[in-house]
């Protein structure tokens, strides 16, 4: 009687899904170290012992550390323009989507991709990926200025240049990458809900509306009158 035989090997399905999720590994991987050391300081050989593979296994998955840059950083775009694509299709207030993109805006420049993004970028590249990198970057600056001028045109925003407040919201917001600290005393949530009051309030006090002195009442003013004379009185009396 033959017993069937059970095949060794995955269903390409499964081996393609497995394969995905292990290129990931390599980027998280190499986005963390190329955040800490910076791109040049970073080796293969370092991001193949991060995972406790051999530096020949990385090449089953990326052909270059140019290429594991460029896809950290086209990873970091594609969160930003997934998000602010999602709250622009939710509707409502453009005040709202403008304050709800910044906020996811502003998260995901704390995750690892995003952080290699603003940390590391896209100057280290080829031209042509540069290109390609900053033609995704002006397309996510180009959603944010539509959003300022919506929100200018309903009355929730003061006249200004959508530019240059785009240039602004972006590059406060693009900042907190640089400085942010996994595992900090500063959640993101939090950060973000300061940035956002301080980005969409300022700085400065609001002066509140003087509010109207109290009327004296005649009995009070004739009550004043009467301590004013009785006060000259004796003065008169001392001379």
């Amino acid at each position: 009687m033959s017993i069937p035989v059970s095949s060794p090997w995955r269903p390409r399905r499964n081996r393609d899904a497995e394969r995905e999720l292990k290129r990931e590994a390599v980027l998280r991987a190499a986005s963390q170290i190329f955040n800490e050391k910076g791109f040049q300081a970073t080796t293969l050989d370092e991001i193949a012992a991060s995972l406790q593979v051999s530096k020949p296994t990385l090449y089953y998955y990326v052909e270059s550390k140019d290429e594991i840059l460029f896809e950290c950083v086209r990873t970091g775009l594609t969160m930003l323009q997934q998000a602010i694509a999602e709250v622009d299709a939710k509707g409502g207030r453009a005040i709202d989507k403008l304050m709800a993109a910044m906020r996811k805006y502003g998260e995901i420049v704390t995750m690892d991709f995003g952080m290699c993004l603003i940390r590391v970028g896209e100057d280290p590249l080829p031209k042509e990926k540069r290109v390609q990198l900053r033609r995704m970057k002006a397309g996510i600056d180009h959603e944010f200025r539509q959003l300022i001028t919506e929100a200018i045109e309903e009355g929730s925003i003061a006249p200004c240049d959508p530019r240059l407040a785009a240039f602004t919201v972006a590059g406060a917001l693009s900042w907190i990458g640089r400085w942010y600290k996994p595992g900090g005393d500063l959640r993101p949530e939090d950060i973000m809900t300061s940035m956002i009051q301080l980005l969409t309030q300022g700085l400065f006090v609001r002066e509140a509306a003087a509010s109207p002195k109290p009327k004296r009442s005649g009995g009070v003013a004739r009550e004043s009158r009467a301590g004013k004379a009785r006060s000259v009185s004796r003065r008169s009396g001392s001379k």
